[in-house]
Parts: C-alpha cells; structure tokens; sequence
C-alpha cells in the first residue's frame, strides 16, 4: 500500500491538540488492515525529517445513531493510530494555513 492509503486524514480535536504540543504526540485515522510497522513507515515517509518513536493502535467500534427519530443509520468502524515522535520533531499538520 501506498503511504496516501494507510494515512487517511489526521484527528483534529482538543485532546489530539494537546498530546501534539506537549507530550509530541499526533493522532491518525488510519486504514483498517494497517499494521504498526506500515504506519511507522508511512509517517517517515510523509515526513522525511521526523522519526517514529512508538505507535499505538486502536480500533473504534461501529455506532448507531438515529435522524429524524425513526431513521436508524450505522456510523462505519474505523482504526486510529497513535504516533509518538522521537526527539525534537513535529509534524506540520496545516501547511500555508
């Protein structure tokens, strides 16, 4: 696979804001058959000048939710990775924002 497909989109969200400034830490929605080496290489490859101290997985069960009352939908189940960065390094989420 290629790095565009493991790396679907980061989580943008209080908490993943916080672990990012202080404890270097950046939160991925990731694809779902990606293991913890692919994500490792998929992240030194997206960002040659970082390197990749430990990456935790988890994966996100399906939800139910409801619109209009009656109408029941499924929200998909999806896979989140956690990556920690060795060292002074930091990803640069938003580029020219």
């Amino acid at each position: 696979m290629h790095w565009r497909e493991i790396l679907r989109r980061p989580v943008v969200t209080e908490k993943s804001n916080y672990a990012a400034d202080t404890l270097n830490q950046y939160t991925f929605v990731v694809h779902s058959k990606a293991n913890k080496m692919m994500i490792k290489q998929a992240i030194e490859l997206a960002w040659p000048n970082v390197t990749v101290a430990k990456v935790r997985v988890a994966n996100m069960p399906a939800k139910r939710g409801r619109r209009l009352r009656r109408i029941a939908i499924r929200k998909p189940a999806w896979k989140k990775a956690i990556v920690t960065l060795a060292g002074d390094g930091s990803i640069d989420l938003f580029e020219g924002v």
